[in-house]
């Protein structure tokens, strides 16, 4: 065995399987360090955000198990961090690592490549987070694509090899040994007390990934091509974020949908590798409109006039609004750490078209509360819903959510799961409980404006307010 030691610097490739870096150290015989760095310094305004940082702590624990108690866990300057570590640490000539893919991620890993390169370390960095990397992807004129479907046929499928097969369970590898650090794990975060809850729920880390993804397999992908718009169903797989920190990696997900043999339609396959896609023209986009997070792709946007009600920005994050299913939404964001993607298109637009308030602050507190909070996806996903994206819904095109809850939740099970108290009204009203008949609120113990809020905004008149401003900007 090599007596040569290699930091493996982990970021958002939380795994043991199928980990590139990770692979290569222990192919080439190093002593591995393995190595976790909290970034203080790089991008203050798109730090991690607080239910992130739940799911973060939970991850590092049990990477830290897989690799017996031996995961080294920093914070500061990464740059600094290496550089210490390659003094004190013993033969340490190598320092490896899977690429991000954010814009200051990308500008900080050059510094620090270039750098490590400078004082003789050899320095190797590997996709471990993408089917396809960015700069691989473009139309034939060397431009990148800003409509999804030519980019995922013909710039992924058709012009590009083939996500390599995932390479499996780590080889053999042989871990520098570190002293006990009891507590460590535990006082690395801050963890607010709203977070108790998530812990029935979730289950971070590698291991939690592949039972997941084993479960929607087995239960979830038949029947996924319709039952993914329906929130109170079980055909979704809920792997954002384990696919956010690299607990699973994208190319295993994909191989394995590709090569299934359940017995299931095979538009149930290619509609979840759809969704994939989705996520790689997110990165395609963050790559090549570095900007993205915080201004408008079409920029004619910028002279939209945005309203600025404080009070009504509040109703919506916390579920407050008045309609049920944007409420539910809204309340499963803030209880869960998730939500359901139908759910995201109908509350983002209810923000957007009913309430006139800027995208950037629903980007902003999808931001805080949801694991999956992944910049390229999360801004992509909100400037698709305002309009202002590339390959986005036509701003014109604004849904009406109680029209939405009737044909995702015909029974109001999503709603009487996150809005308790209408659960006992009738099916018929529960869509819209203000239609019901004074006898019946009584009876289902309702009182709109007393525990149940009153509308906040009309969708008819929000809608052709919202449709003139778009005049006025077209």
């Amino acid at each position: 065995m090599n007596s040569k030691t290699a930091i493996v610097w982990f970021r958002r490739d939380l795994r043991l399987h199928d980990n590139p870096a990770f692979k290569y150290a222990a192919d080439s015989n190093y002593r591995i360090y393995p190595l976790f760095i909290f970034d203080t310094k790089s991008d203050q305004k798109w730090m991690i955000g607080d239910a992130a940082k739940w799911w973060l702590s939970k991850s590092l624990t049990s990477l830290n198990s897989s690799l017996s108690g031996n995961l080294n866990l920093k914070s500061g300057d990464p740059l600094e961090v290496l550089r210490q570590l390659v003094r004190v640490t013993e033969n340490c000539e190598a320092i490896f690592w899977n690429r991000c893919y954010e814009p200051w991620q990308i500008s900080r890993d050059i510094v620090i490549k270039k750098q490590l390169l400078l004082e003789k370390m050899i320095v190797k960095s590997f996709n471990g987070t993408l089917l396809f990397e960015p700069q691989k992807v473009q139309k034939k004129d060397g431009t990148p694509y800003k409509v999804f479907t030519p980019f995922f046929k013909k710039g992924c499928l058709e012009n590009a090899t083939q996500p390599e097969l995932p390479s499996g369970p780590p080889p053999e590898y042989l871990l520098c040994k570190k002293p006990n650090s009891a507590g460590e794990l535990t006082n690395f975060f801050k963890i607010e007390k709203w977070h108790k809850k998530f812990t029935n729920l979730w289950e971070p880390g590698e291991q939690g990934a592949i039972i997941k993804f084993e479960s929607f397999l087995k239960q979830g992908i038949e029947g996924y091509q319709e039952g993914r718009n329906c929130p109170s169903l079980q055909n979704v797989s809920r792997l954002s974020p384990h696919l956010h920190f690299g607990e699973i990696s994208v190319n295993r997900i994909w191989h394995a949908i590709r090569n299934s043999d359940i017995d299931c339609k095979s538009m149930d396959h290619s509609t979840f590798l759809t969704e994939l896609g989705w996520r790689e023209f997110s990165y395609n986009l963050l790559f090549f409109n570095p900007d993205m997070p915080e201004n408008n792709l079409q920029k004619k946007f910028d002279n939209f006039p945005w309203n600025r009600n404080h009070a009504m920005l509040r109703n919506w994050q916390v579920g407050s609004t008045g309609y049920p299913i944007v409420d539910a939404g809204m309340r499963q964001l803030w209880q869960t750490g998730y939500m359901h993607n139908r759910l995201r298109m109908i509350t983002g637009s209810f923000l957007v078209k009913n309430l006139l308030l800027d995208w950037r602050l629903g980007q902003s507190w999808f931001w805080n509360c949801l694991f999956d909070a992944d910049l390229a996806n999360n801004s992509a996903g909100w400037q698709w819903v305002a309009g202002c994206g590339a390959d986005a819904a036509p701003f014109f095109r604004i849904f009406n959510p109680i029209l939405q809850s009737k044909k995702f939740d015909p029974k109001g099970a999503y709603i009487k799961t996150f809005v308790p108290e209408l659960a006992k009204l009738p099916i018929k009203y529960i869509h819209c409980p203000w239609e019901a008949p004074i006898t019946i609120l009584k009876e289902a113990g309702v009182e709109i404006g007393v525990n149940y809020p009153g509308r906040i905004v009309d969708l008819s008149a929000t809608r052709n307010e919202a449709l003139s401003a778009y005049q006025m900007i077209k």
